[in-house]
């Protein structure tokens, strides 16, 4: 049986529809045949109706939708602007200037001769023997110099402490803070240093030693600011750094300091129902 030929080269060579072939029969039209022929392949063209179970659309089909995302946009919370960590004149003008002061006192060590900062070391130091004679001169001259540099980890702990403490506080508390840190745990290292020499238990010695800087204060900064701070981040702080105020005081190189330290910590902690009042009263918002 021959194939009958279809597409576009069989219907130029076939002959018209209607007209007699050479016996004489009529030649029945191609879409006859193929209406009454389920399966003969046509001739598809671009205005070819859509079938009839599948309607034509007047439009482009629409896109489907995008998953819904587990939170709406914008982000409910803000992005991270890596300029607030660090202070301003008008944003946090306390620790601006503060950190100013230090960096003066911090290039003039570095610069000046040895001996003649080794005494200013000396006179601004809180042992006993200066907190018998002077004690707020040389409790806030000692405070105006960084033990180790500019290069100590507790300078670059104080700018970021005091500046996010400054920002949700204030500036007067965040002094406070500081300054309680700073003096109590002062008071609580060297008092029982003065009454060991007083009963005999320590030699005279003792009542000369040098203690200066800002790592009192920066520490009840730390205890005081992770207080504000949301539970994820306020844990893991604290135990980062009394962990490592610990492993200092066991490694007993300045036992007195590392003591210090531990209880101005200890300071800056006891201040959260106060800072936490202050930063609902300054931000109408105690947690952040």
């Amino acid at each position: 049986m021959e194939r009958t030929a279809t597409g576009p080269a069989a219907a130029a060579s076939a002959p018209l529809s209607g007209a007699p072939l050479p016996d004489g029969t009529a030649v029945v039209p191609v879409p006859a045949i193929a209406d009454l022929l389920d399966g003969m392949p046509r001739q598809r063209h671009a205005t070819t109706p859509a079938p009839a179970s599948e309607p034509a659309l007047a439009g482009p089909r629409p896109a489907a939708p995008l998953p819904s995302l587990p939170f709406p946009f914008p982000f409910p919370f803000p992005l991270l602007r890596p300029w607030r960590l660090l202070p301003t004149p008008t944003g946090t003008p306390f620790t601006f200037a503060y950190v100013a002061v230090l960096a003066v006192t911090s290039v003039f060590a570095a610069l000046a001769d040895p001996a003649l900062v080794h005494t200013l070391h000396q006179d601004s130091s809180t042992d006993v023997a200066h907190l018998v004679r002077t004690p707020g001169l040389v409790l806030l001259a000692s405070a105006l110099w960084i033990a180790g540099g500019v290069l100590s980890p507790y300078a670059l702990a104080f700018v970021l402490v005091l500046t996010a403490l400054e920002r949700r506080i204030g500036g007067a508390r965040a002094a406070c803070v500081f300054l309680a840190g700073h003096v109590l745990a002062t008071l609580a290292t060297e008092v029982p240093v003065g009454l060991a020499v007083l009963f005999g238990h320590l030699p005279a010695t003792s009542l000369h030693r040098l203690d200066y800087g800002i790592s009192f204060g920066v520490a009840a900064g730390i205890g005081s600011l992770a207080g504000l701070l949301r539970p994820w981040l306020r844990w893991p702080l604290l135990t980062l750094t009394a962990g490592t105020l610990l492993d200092d005081l066991i490694a007993f190189q300045d036992p007195m300091t590392n003591w210090g330290h531990l209880i101005a910590l200890t300071i800056g902690v006891a201040s959260w129902p106060f800072v936490r009042r202050w930063a609902q009263s300054a931000q109408g918002c105690g947690e952040l």
